[in-house]
């Protein structure tokens, strides 16, 4: 089994968990069928005006549909 060393070279474990935590996000929206990059700006964007749970569930990638990542 291939293992991934991404964060091989952070200088201390804070940086080692930070570079784990963006590659799970990564992966996680790969997993659902959903572009990294436009998810994450999407939900980054959202963030600050969510207030609740279910504003924050709304941001998962799972529960995103394509047309509301198509946004410049």
């Amino acid at each position: 089994m291939h293992k991934i060393k991404a964060w091989l070279f952070s200088d201390t474990q804070a940086s080692a968990r930070a570079s784990a935590l963006i590659y799970s996000l990564v992966e996680t929206a790969k997993a659902n069928g959903v572009e990294p990059y436009l998810w994450l700006r999407h939900a980054l964007r959202a963030q600050p005006t969510a207030t609740t749970v279910e504003h924050f569930e709304a941001l998962l990638p799972w529960h995103l549909k394509a047309e509301h990542l198509i946004t410049a």
